[in-house]
């Protein structure tokens, strides 16, 4: 009889430790699966390469665009983008965290988290010709996203596209707005041709749009202010994800 006992809690080891075996193995499957579908990844740890990043600026003395203890900062007096020098097709999610730095800084003000996305140059001036100044990319094609701009009073999504720019959506109180030195995570994805933008899990736009930006630019936006950006990752989406 204790035979018989011990022979089955073997046998019932056995296959708990089979599970848990395969188990592991798919855990491990879909970490690889998920640095494979990595198209580009930077937790800034290097010097800025300006090969891989292009920046408008509105160049004022008071203004600079550096990386300092794995962030990448925006200190500007004006307006600045910061492009991934990688166009961008199909279906992806682009992931970051970002902070806007309230303290005793020269630039230091509570507005503009935000972002260009899906961005072509229909025009004759090019990619990554532009001052830096807002208006200068009126006549781009692109997605937008505003968050915490005029003063920290509005969180606006739009679509820029043959010189019109509407206002497809729109918050103008918390917790839609900024504070400051907060930690966001910041998710955009594009999908089946549908774009979406979350922060901190938390869906803010989402947009099926009927002539969808099938490729483009991604870009770091701001204006007058300081932020701090870290742990970029942009992943290609898989058909069943």
């Amino acid at each position: 009889m204790k035979e018989s006992k011990l022979t089955l809690f073997i046998i019932l080891l056995l296959l708990f430790s089979c599970e848990k075996s395969k188990e592991n193995n798919r855990e491990q499957e879909v970490s690889s699966n998920q640095e494979e579908n990595i198209l580009f990844k930077s937790d800034f740890t290097k010097t800025l390469d300006l090969n891989t990043w292009k920046v408008e600026m509105d160049s004022t003395s008071k203004s600079a665009v550096y990386t300092d203890n794995e962030k990448l900062i925006l200190d500007t007096e004006g307006g600045v983008t910061v492009w991934l020098d990688m166009e961008l097709e199909g279906d992806y999610e682009i992931t970051y965290t970002r902070k806007v730095v309230l303290d005793s800084g020269k630039n230091d003000r509570l507005s503009d988290l935000n972002q260009f996305w899906a961005a072509s140059d229909p025009t004759e001036i090019g990619m990554f010709m532009r001052s830096g100044k807002f208006e200068s990319y009126d006549d781009m094609h692109l997605y937008y996203v505003g968050f915490g701009g005029n003063y920290n009073s509005t969180t606006r999504f739009r679509k820029y596209y043959q010189g019109e720019k509407p206002v497809l959506g729109e918050f103008l109180e918390a917790p839609y707005l900024l504070e400051a030195n907060h930690d966001y995570e910041i998710k955009t994805i594009c999908k089946n041709g549908k774009v979406s933008f979350w922060v901190d899990d938390v869906l803010f736009f989402e947009y099926e749009d009927p002539d969808p930006l099938e490729k483009g630019y991604f870009g770091f936006r701001s204006t007058w202010s300081r932020h701090e950006i870290g742990d970029l990752v942009v992943r290609k989406l898989l058909p069943n994800a």
